[in-house]
This record gives C-alpha cells, structure tokens and sequence, in this order.
C-alpha cells in the first residue's frame, strides 16, 4: 500500500471512530509531536489524541503530497458541531504504518482575520 493510501486510513478512522483502523496503520515505535505535545508515544497518543475522534466529522485535503517516506497533508476539518479549522501535518511511513507524525495548527475556518488583514492579540 502506498504512503498516500496509509495517511488517508489514518484520517478516515477518526471519521468513523474505527479504533481498530487506526491502530494498524500506527506503529508500535510511533511518535507524535504538535505545538502541545513534544514526541509523545503510541500509547500517550491514544490516550490523548483518539478522543478528538467523537468530534470529527470530515477532512478535506487541499494539500497531499509524498515525498519519499513522508506525506505531507494540508486539509481541512469539520468537527461534528460544524466548526472548521485548517492544519498542515508530516506523517512518516515505514512499510505499511505511521512511525512519527509532526502537526501545524492552522486556523479556524472562516479565519478571523478580514481579508487583507489580521488579527491584533
């Protein structure tokens, strides 16, 4: 399987609350770092991060681009309650599992600021 077609389980499985999904796409030596989370592990990463998917409602992909073990992937989510948000990820494939996962959060959809401008905080 490709390292598109992996990242692409990956996210469906938080659509569909498939815990099993996921876990076979992620790799027993996983990590996953975010702006709140520095290299955490598989185990910290279900505890903490499978939750969100009650909320999750879709992804579209804007960006999704391979480059050689890594898949980058640009998209934007709808919650369940209809907020939107954009994010930009690395996910690293080895064989057929995600080993490390990088997150940029983006912005909420729409974004804050006025076109053309920004948001003073």
């Amino acid at each position: 399987m490709d390292a598109i077609a992996i990242v692409k389980r990956c996210f469906q499985a938080y659509v569909d609350k498939d815990r099993a999904a996921i876990e076979a796409v992620i790799a027993d030596d996983f990590h996953f770092t975010s702006p709140l989370d520095n290299c955490i592990d598989r185990k910290t990463y279900f505890e903490r991060c499978w939750p969100n998917s009650e909320t999750a409602a879709g992804f579209e992909y804007k960006n999704l681009v391979q480059d050689g073990d890594r898949v980058f992937v640009t998209y934007e989510g709808k919650g369940a309650s209809g907020k939107r948000f954009r994010n930009t990820e690395i996910l690293t494939v080895r064989g057929d599992r995600i080993i490390d996962v990088e997150v940029y959060f983006g912005w909420t959809i729409p974004h804050e600021a006025p076109a053309g401008g920004f948001v003073d905080k």
